[in-house]
């Protein structure tokens, strides 16, 4: 969570890297009454609110009721991240393109309902799950056993409930908006990539990189997903009595039809986030304010830079399962000098004044260029610049676009 009080940022919990920005808080965002005691004590002018779960657990409306100016949805809102069957019902009074979905509460009718979907088939657990609790299932025997480990418990209440999907066939894109509740403007692209290996190998994690914009998302598809997912999702929210107010973030795939929403997450994102800030030629306060106050029609839309941001993941050696805690991290400046940005995420300094890894994925190595190639190129100069030897990443992060870009230059 971050909140501003003047020309002053509060960062909670926040980290080593912010904290060259903001003051680092202590706070507990699950304990209501001490944020908003906070907020009051500190004369707070603008509160955002990052993460998915305070957003799920009403954190917004608690200050919201507290007369702050807040970024990010109520909890009513948030339920589109917060239930992956809450968004497909939605999308289907909606009329918005989405796969074709079943909403199953115990395993045996889950299972009967398998019956109804091709292979391959996507389970997802209904709630949040810390970026888990998703399987796409190549075999029967995978779609029957993610079905069983969301039932049995493992998930807690996000698998109370299970969604099977149709699954979709093309390349994912992610798409961004803002809105206020009733306007909404676009707010960039990105991909990112989910699995942990070269290649897009093996399993799943919360992202190992990305890159902004995603030229495979043109003008024409983004205006599409605009007037067929994005706007009528606000419509139908405002119409149904919880209009949402923050960014909506749309992760689309792109088909032989046309986008199609495959989810929706009611916060920036990671590593998306650090991508499109990269880009960002508005002042991002300002708008978000302006979110936060119902007058986002009143403020120039965001501008972004023709550049390509791209980001790349290191994370701690055990990462996606249980990642190696406290391995030391050296040559951050040294990353810097060329011009990338270095975004801290699981870190943390000790009394000696030592950065450690304190979390599964610890930094975001991003920088700019003005080809996907070219930034990738220096970000990856800036990783060979960190030492980190319990660490690892990903050398192919952007490897589709880069070679398209090697392609289309052949051509030429």
């Amino acid at each position: 969570m971050l909140a501003g009080e003047g020309d002053r940022l509060y960062a909670a919990p926040g980290n080593p890297g912010i904290a060259d920005h903001a003051q680092l808080v202590a706070l507990d965002v699950a304990d209501h009454a001490a944020v908003v005691a906070f907020c009051e004590a500190k004369r707070i002018g603008l509160i955002v609110i990052g993460p998915e779960a305070p957003l799920v657990d009403g954190l917004a409306d608690t200050l919201r009721a507290a007369a702050f100016a807040v970024f990010g949805p109520s909890r009513a809102a948030a339920q589109l991240e917060g239930s992956k069957g809450f968004t497909k019902d939605l999308c289907a009074r909606a009329h918005i393109p989405t796969g074709a979905y079943r909403r199953v509460t115990a395993l045996e009718p889950a299972l009967a309902a398998l019956d109804d979907f091709a292979i391959p088939v996507v389970i997802k657990a209904d709630g949040l799950a810390a970026g888990k609790g998703v399987t796409v299932a190549l075999t029967r025997a995978e779609a029957e056993a993610a079905l069983r480990e969301i039932f049995s418990g493992r998930f807690g209440s996000a698998g109370a409930e299970a969604v099977i999907e149709e699954f979709l066939d093309g390349e994912e894109a992610s798409f961004f908006a803002l809105t206020d509740g009733s306007t909404i403007v676009p707010f960039g692209s990105a991909q990112d990539h989910k699995r942990v290996g070269d290649g897009d190998t093996g399993p799943n994690t919360g992202g190992m990189g990305a890159y902004s914009p995603a030229p495979v998302l043109t003008p024409a598809l983004e205006s599409e997903a605009m007037a067929r997912i994005l706007a009528p999702t606000v419509q139908a929210m405002a119409a149904s009595g919880t209009p949402y107010s923050g960014v909506l973030y749309a992760g689309l795939m792109l088909t032989s039809t046309g986008p199609q929403l495959i989810e929706y997450n009611c916060r920036f994102g990671d590593p998306e986030c650090q991508v499109l800030m990269m880009r960002l030629d508005s002042d991002l306060g300002e708008i978000l304010l302006a979110c936060a106050e119902n007058r986002l029609g009143s403020v120039e839309p965001p501008r972004f830079s023709p550049d390509t941001a791209l980001t790349v993941v290191m994370a701690a050696q055990g990462y996606p399962g249980t990642p190696k805690q406290g391995g030391r991290i050296d040559g951050i400046p040294a990353a810097e000098a060329g011009g990338a940005k270095v975004f801290h995420a699981g870190t943390a300094l000790g009394i000696d004044g030592v950065l450690t890894a304190q979390g599964g994925r610890v930094l975001n190595v991003t920088a700019r260029g003005p080809s996907v190639r070219a930034a990738q190129a220096g970000a990856y100069a800036a990783i060979d610049a960190i030492r980190f030897p319990e660490g690892f990443c990903r050398r192919d992060i952007g490897w589709r676009e880069a070679a398209r870009e090697t392609d289309e230059m052949g051509e030429g």
